[in-house]
């Protein structure tokens, strides 16, 4: 480990947490044009988020310190993981320490505080939506798994940066069994951000939010850090499928400030397709009613173990 990779690893992650509102932002202002109605500002998030950090917490009378403290953690968690998912090079230290399967149980470690930050209350919205949460994050995590299995089968490593490094280096093919498991891949990270069909990130109807109805509770600097822990949350489940699946344009740890420059401007490309092409899935989706999100996970689950035995039978 030398300074450049250090600073390396320290530049992802900044970039990380600096980009992942305005990923955010290009999502919703497409989602706006795609609806046929007037988009707001590419820079909304930076400017909600500095909205509520500038005003007064109000605190229920029993919340206890796990409420306070939940914000921070997941924020924590979510740029934890900004460190280990390669988003502008292969060269992270950080990420040898940790694999994917670490990777998703920081996702689930999170998960975990922030529903009982929502039943820590004992209001009814907080816990309806802490059981969703749980029940979504239950059938999400196994397809994921099967997805990091299914590309770790075909490099020999679990960790990504390996992983990304690996694909990218070889020859450009059609691996039948990444198709599923790319597949499978869109339809976790719909569930696991809470985006249509599982969930819709704008709503406020008691009876169909999920993820809407842990954080009523929270407001001001608590509120803004769990929006922006949400947000970069989309974004390394972004990166994630970018290591996996599109590869290419990651600087390797050889690369210098030319190299990071390209990496940089690749990335903003891929975010760009990729914000278009989920906002372009959602305005064709509607949303499913809670009992059916099941079904949507568990065909997630079998595309996953699908392509799996295809790496394992036919070596494709």
């Amino acid at each position: 480990m030398n300074a450049i990779t250090v600073l390396t690893q320290l530049l992802s992650v900044l970039i990380g947490v600096a980009l992942a509102p305005l990923f955010l932002g290009w999502v919703n202002q497409c989602r706006a044009w795609l609806s046929n109605r007037t988009a707001p500002s590419l820079l909304q998030p930076y400017r909600t988020i500095r909205k509520l950090l500038h005003k007064d917490a109000v605190i229920a009378e029993g919340a206890s310190p796990l409420f306070r403290a939940v914000p921070y953690l997941l924020f924590g968690a979510m740029a934890t993981a900004a460190a280990i998912v390669p988003s502008l090079s292969t060269a992270l230290p950080f990420g040898k320490s940790a694999d994917a399967i670490a990777l998703v149980g920081l996702f689930a470690t999170a998960r975990v505080f922030i529903a009982l930050a929502a039943m820590d209350i004992g209001t009814a919205f907080g816990t309806l939506g802490a059981r969703r949460e749980m029940m979504i994050g239950f059938l999400a995590e196994p397809a994921l798994l099967m997805v990091v299995f299914t590309a770790s089968l075909i490099v020999g490593s679990t960790e990504l940066p390996v992983m990304a490094e690996t694909l990218a280096g070889r020859a450009v093919a059609i691996y039948p069994s990444l198709a599923f498991a790319a597949v499978a891949f869109v339809m976790v990270l719909l569930a696991e951000n809470a985006r249509i069909p599982i969930d819709n990130p704008t709503t406020h109807l008691e009876l169909t939010m999920i993820h809407e109805a842990m954080v009523l509770e929270y407001s001001a600097r608590h509120l803004a850090l769990i929006e922006w822990a949400s947000a970069l949350k989309l974004f390394n489940y972004a990166c994630i499928g970018f290591a996996l699946f599109l590869p290419w344009g990651l600087a390797p740890a050889s690369a210098g400030a030319e190299g990071l420059l390209l990496a940089f401007g690749l990335l903003l490309l891929k975010l760009v397709v990729a914000g278009a092409g989920l906002a372009l899935m959602e305005t064709l989706s509607a949303k499913l009613r809670i009992f059916r999100a099941p079904e949507f996970l568990a065909m997630a689950f079998l595309l996953a173990v699908l392509g799996l035995l295809v790496r394992l039978l036919l070596r494709s």
